[in-house]
């Protein structure tokens, strides 16, 4: 029988080496990631503004705009 040490018992595979298909992956993983990354970065930004813009516009009353006067339809002519 085999007499179990811890060199026997505890053996990890050996490493294999990447593919060309993992290596594709593993590039089109980090292309995306850093794109997602980007885009929450900038969707926080454009958030963080909107919300100082409409805290400002809720405290600052909106000014009435002056209506423009109605110009009256001219009369029919008659022969």
């Amino acid at each position: 029988m085999l007499k179990l040490t811890k060199s026997t018992v505890f053996t990890t595979a050996a490493a294999r080496p990447e593919t060309p298909i993992d290596k594709t992956t593993r590039a089109a993983t980090e292309i995306i990631d850093g794109e997602t990354k980007e885009r929450e970065v900038k969707t926080a930004r454009l958030r963080q503004s909107r919300l100082e813009k409409e805290a400002i516009a809720s405290v600052k009353p909106a000014e009435p705009t002056p209506k423009a006067k109605r110009k009256k339809p001219q009369g029919k002519t008659t022969k």
